[in-house]
């Protein structure tokens, strides 16, 4: 079993989501959207949106951040200790903050009556899978450093071990199956989003807009309400009122 859940199971993810991606963006690149519905309602989106993405920016920092440098390269510059206290105060902040900020997406889009109705089937599940992976991974961020018998757990010599090994297709197996039991649940939870994701609205994660950087300026005119004329003085057809009685006079 544990070759197949750490062993297997995270390659498989990985070949779901890009098949999907690029099924996604070859079929139906139109739907390559978030779907906005910040018609209906921007009061709380305003506060909301920015809250759950900026906190989420935070919680991917960090895992990056333990899963891809090594302990040894950190107990250079701080001790174990400080780097646990760092990792919880400022991890644990960062995961309620996103759990906050989702609630509050979750909260609007189901009071606001055109919201709720533009949410599909596909949309709730995908709220459930996502607030289930932050909330899991806050439990293993707070409880997580003991294992079931109470001994002491460092995450960083079992998780993330076992995900560098992934990276060179030599997965270290036992590494994960040393974890605790909150990480593990995080992480299969997090299998089933990332493999959730090319087929939700959440595929716009994938989207950077790097042609905004590039693109001309683009000018806008406002349209003068009185009517433009040359230099003579005529009048401009094309830019005559419609319906006045000078309009009405040369149809005549």
């Amino acid at each position: 079993m544990n070759v197949l859940l750490w062993g297997v199971l995270p390659y498989v993810t990985v070949a779901v989501l890009i098949g999907g991606l690029v099924w996604r963006y070859r079929y139906d690149q139109f739907g390559w959207t978030t779907r906005s519905t910040q018609l209906y309602e921007s009061r709380l989106l305003r506060i909301a949106s920015p809250l759950f993405h900026y906190a989420l920016f935070g919680v991917l920092a960090g895992h990056l951040m333990g899963l891809f440098i090594p302990k040894a390269w950190t107990d250079y510059v701080v001790s174990q200790d400080a780097y646990h206290t760092v990792a919880l105060y400022i991890g644990g902040l960062a995961g309620i903050a996103t759990l906050v900020g989702i609630g509050m997406l979750i909260y609007r889009r189901r009071t606001t009556g055109p919201v709720f109705m533009a949410t599909t089937a596909n949309d709730k599940v995908m709220y459930v899978v996502l607030v289930a992976v932050i909330a899991l991974g806050l439990w293993a961020t707070i409880t997580g450093d003991h294992t079931a018998t109470g001994e002491h757990h460092n995450y960083r010599e079992t998780v993330s071990i076992w995900f560098r090994s992934l990276l060179i297709f030599q997965p270290d197996v036992d590494a994960m199956a040393a974890s605790t039991i909150q990480f593990k649940i995080h992480i299969l939870i997090a299998f089933v989003l990332f493999m959730m994701l090319p087929f939700t609205r959440l595929v716009h994660a994938f989207t950077v807009p790097l042609h905004y950087l590039f693109r001309p300026y683009v000018v806008y005119r406002s349209r003068d309400v009185r009517p433009m004329t040359h230099t003579t003085g005529t009048r401009r057809a094309g830019w005559d009122p419609i319906g006045t009685p000078d309009r009405q006079r040369g149809r005549k």
